[in-house]
């Protein structure tokens, strides 16, 4: 199970990167990463550059989103026996008294 949530996490992170860069290749108001690459290149368009570019970065949200619920499910989780606690609980000494604390002289006097 451990193995399962140590990839799930791996592409997490994968996917996070990438969908990182293709935030940044996207073309701004003021002109972006992706005015660079898509004015070089006449038969792509800008415009099929900018549905790409929209459609990988709600696919890669999605994905991770998605593995961030599956990463909840497989986590790996540590029992712990209740009777351990419970011996715990039983050994520990209470405390006895209350603090004293040092008595001050008034002020003004």
């Amino acid at each position: 199970m451990q193995a399962v949530y140590i990839t799930v996490s791996i592409i997490i992170v994968i996917a996070s990167i990438l969908l990182t860069i293709v935030v940044l290749l996207q073309n701004s108001k003021g002109g972006g990463l992706a005015a660079n690459f898509a004015a070089g290149n006449q038969t792509f368009g800008v415009r099929q550059t900018a549905d790409f570019l929209e459609k990988a970065t709600w696919t890669l949200a999605c994905t991770v989103l998605v593995l961030c619920v599956v990463a909840t499910f497989v986590i790996p989780q540590k029992t712990v026996r209740s009777s351990s606690v419970k011996s715990q609980i039983e050994q520990t000494v209470p405390a006895e008294g209350t603090p004293e604390f040092p008595a001050g002289t008034p002020v003004g006097e």
